[in-house]
């Protein structure tokens, strides 16, 4: 489990494309303290550590996690807003995310609004009723509050503190965004729309 609040921009700095996918990310993170097999999420996907050096961790993907996210763009050099799993009694600042990436948005603009930008998404309809005004959802990992929303496209506000710490500070109009719905949204759709038989 994740808050959504990224620790680390860490960088490709190798791929490998054997099976699945081996990819190698430089990282600020205290290495000594990260365990094998620990969960790290990385743009929002939760990835298993199975290799790591004095600054970086090796993660691997499958082919369904690289057709279902972003991570099937990455090259070397792609920056990656990187959370470590959230231990009890760390503060919870963000909201609760599992790491789980639903589907892939795309960016429709981004305009300055006073210090901020107001960023707009547009999401599959399948995911777009489980986005709310004023709710959660996490993009690229990042725990975000929705402003408004028209259809399937909603906005967000990111400040200037959150583009400095995190990859939003140089993203542009078109890329893919992972997106991870608030899990308790999706629960209480699903109870809205089950019938028992």
């Amino acid at each position: 489990m994740f808050t959504g609040i990224i620790t680390d921009i860490g960088t490709v700095r190798a791929i490998a494309k054997s099976g699945d996918t081996r990819f190698e990310i430089a990282t600020a993170y205290d290495l000594p303290s990260i365990d094998m097999g620990a969960s790290i999420a990385c743009n929002g996907c939760c990835l298993t550590v199975i290799e790591k050096g004095s600054d970086w961790f090796a993660i691997q993907a499958s082919a369904e996690t690289l057709s279902k996210t972003t991570l099937g763009n990455w090259t070397e050099g792609t920056p990656i807003n990187l959370e470590r799993a959230l231990k009890i009694g760390d503060e919870l600042g963000g909201h609760i995310v599992s790491g789980h990436v639903d589907g892939l948005g795309e960016i429709v603009s981004i305009t300055p609004e006073g210090d901020s930008k107001r960023f707009r998404f547009r999401v599959p309809n399948e995911l777009a009723r489980f986005i709310a005004p004023k709710g959660s959802v996490a993009i690229d990992g990042t725990s975000l509050t929705v402003n408004e929303v028209e259809g399937n496209v909603f906005g967000v506000n990111i400040i200037p503190h959150t583009q400095a710490v995190t990859t939003w500070g140089g993203m542009k109009p078109g890329q893919s965004v992972n997106i991870e719905i608030d899990m308790l949204a999706r629960y209480v759709a699903r109870l809205t729309e089950y019938k028992p038989s």
